[in-house]
């Protein structure tokens, strides 16, 4: 297939994901904020990015650090004032990128206003914006505990599927709807932003029966909620709805969260004919060696898991005869949910292992097939917090909930020894640190002590450091999504098809797009592999000098066929 100009723009960008409070902070103040981000738009744009995702800069209490929005039209105070805002999206234009935003509306914060009038009394006219029952069910929420929570004035229970100050919107009552589109889509779209990324976008729908979840787990008092509230028996229509009345009047970029789902689901939210979304986040890849229900759950993996979720991602994008149909896909390992892919999936034992399989991963991503994301930081192989952090370094609600539930439930000390090694491993407190710029006091985030602590290695690694050395990871990104730009009809648009499936060392897989092939082999262990090489023209590689007949530690290659 020649790839056209007809092509959607949002299918062959590179996007960049900022979140905001860890990103650069211009003020002293400790937190990262708009004026931050401006500062640091040509390292961005450096990159090759054409996209950059902002996380959410909403008016919020930072309960869920900005997910609980109080204000949809506002600034959070601490990220900067609506003229920062609007000299971003300007400095972001003038650099040819284009601005997306978080769209957070399955709830919002207990203090915005739709909220205090809803709980104000029973009989007011928002009392139906959210969920209010006169009796809890079993549902667990996704940061520990009861999902419902008594209101003492009106005595009845709100539904919080996350935080208790997080209460869920009533997408049931069209009134909502409206004043959602209005206030979270439409007044964003008409100040020139170019898209969102959609938060939790399958969990809108309930089931309105609101009975007890399935027992998945006998000795918790609480169950994950499952198929009654994900991908309920309405998100279809009311995704329709938000495509039909506000995104089909733009020219947008919409990717939603959806997490899990078949390959038949995944169709109906991002086949063009639905006319949903343009393209969808799945967890298959960050969820392996995890049980679905319960992150800190880890059992490892083996690297057939990783490829089958590698293939996953984008399986529901191709028919029964490999033949591509009209879905598209995203490709990222990294997110402000999720652990530093280098020592996720890596080797950050020393600093040459470190540096090979952080430059290995990047070729992985760089040349799968869909819109590429990348999370801040992830340029300079930013790794996770130290295992001899303290349990109280990490600041997120979900760790913090997790944590304290844990210990409550009479864990011994080996069994919690055991699950602080998994919170270090998987909490989403490892994306949440400082970006690190350079070397100086606070690794060059900013003057005043930073909201959260700065990883140990902000000396070593860092960007100004990178960015002398020629052969940094950084400077490795930037030459990988250089080459996918130049070869996207196979890299980012290419049919993919993995070789030597039961290989549990090498990960090799064929791109190609007609006449046109290339090789990716990448070796995902510390020791040397036996490898016979294809005849072809290695396009990139991240050693120095390949062995004949065998791949170094994390080697990876990019070899073109034909």
């Amino acid at each position: 297939m020649t790839i056209t100009a007809s092509e959607p723009w949002w299918k062959d960008s590179i996007v960049y994901q900022v979140w905001p409070a860890s990103f650069k902070d211009s003020n002293g103040d400790g937190i990262g904020d708009l004026n931050g981000v401006t500062s640091k738009l040509d390292h961005i744009k450096s990159l090759g990015v054409d996209v950059i995702w902002l996380s959410p800069h909403y008016a919020s209490p930072l309960d869920d650090m900005g997910y609980d929005i109080s204000d949809y039209e506002a600034i959070n105070p601490q990220f900067g004032t609506m003229e920062d805002m609007d000299n971003l999206l300007s400095e972001i234009k003038k650099r040819g990128m284009k601005l997306i935003l978080d769209l957070v509306v399955n709830h919002t914060s207990s203090e915005h206003e739709w909220f205090k009038e809803s709980r104000s009394s029973r009989d007011n006219p928002k009392r139906d914006w959210y969920i209010w029952k006169d009796k809890a069910n079993n549902w667990e929420s996704a940061f520990s505990g009861s999902a419902w929570e008594w209101d003492e004035k009106t005595q009845q229970y709100y539904l919080h599927i996350f935080a208790v100050s997080q209460p869920d919107l009533n997408w049931e009552n069209e009134d909502t709807r409206k004043a959602i589109y209005k206030s979270a889509l439409e007044f964003w779209y008409e100040k020139g932003v170019s898209g969102f990324r959609i938060d939790t976008a399958g969990l809108y729908s309930k089931v309105q029966t609101f009975e007890d979840a399935p027992i998945i787990f006998p000795d918790h008092k609480y169950q994950p909620f499952g198929p009654l509230s994900r991908s309920g028996p309405r998100i279809h229509e009311f995704h329709k709805e938000m495509y039909a009345q506000v995104t089909s009047k733009y020219d947008a970029m919409t990717v939603g969260e959806v997490g899990r789902c078949s390959k038949v689901d995944a169709l109906k939210y991002v086949s063009a004919k639905e006319k949903e979304m343009n393209m969808m986040f799945l967890f298959d890849t960050v969820d392996v060696g995890t049980t679905k229900n319960d992150r800190f759950n880890y059992r490892g993996w083996k690297l057939t898991e990783f490829k089958d979720a590698i293939a996953n991602q984008s399986d529901f994008i191709f028919d029964e005869s490999g033949n591509k149909n009209d879905a598209w896909s995203t490709v990222f390992i990294e997110n402000h949910d999720q652990p530093r892919c280098v020592s996720r999936f890596g080797n950050t034992s020393n600093k040459s292992l470190w540096s090979r399989s952080a430059k290995m991963l990047a070729l992985l991503q760089t040349t799968l097939t869909g819109t590429l994301f990348i999370y801040q930081g992830q340029e300079i192989g930013m790794t996770n917090v130290p295992e001899s952090w303290d349990i109280k370094e990490y600041l997120d609600i979900n760790t913090i909930n997790f944590w304290n539930d844990y210990v409550a439930n009479g864990h011994t000390e080996e069994e919690k020894k055991k699950m602080l090694k998994n919170i270090n491993l998987l909490a989403r407190d490892n994306a949440r640190t400082p970006v690190q710029w350079d070397a100086t006091e606070n690794a060059g985030f900013g003057e005043g002590k930073p909201w959260m602590r700065v990883i140990d290695n902000y000396k070593e690694l860092n960007v100004a450091e990178q960015e002398k050395d020629s052969d940094s990871v950084l400077n490795f990104y930037r030459t990988a999504i250089k080459v996918r730009t130049q070869h996207r009809d196979v890299l980012t648009h290419g049919n993919f098809e993995i070789l030597d499936y039961d290989n549990q060392k090498v990960f090799t897989y064929l791109k190609s797009q007609s006449e046109k092939q290339m090789q990716v082999v990448l070796n995902f262990t510390d020791e040397e592999v036996a490898f016979e090489s294809p005849d072809g023209e290695i396009l990139l590689t991240n050693v120095d000098k390949g062995l004949s007949g065998k791949l170094q530690p994390y080697e990876a290659r990019l070899i073109f066929l034909n």
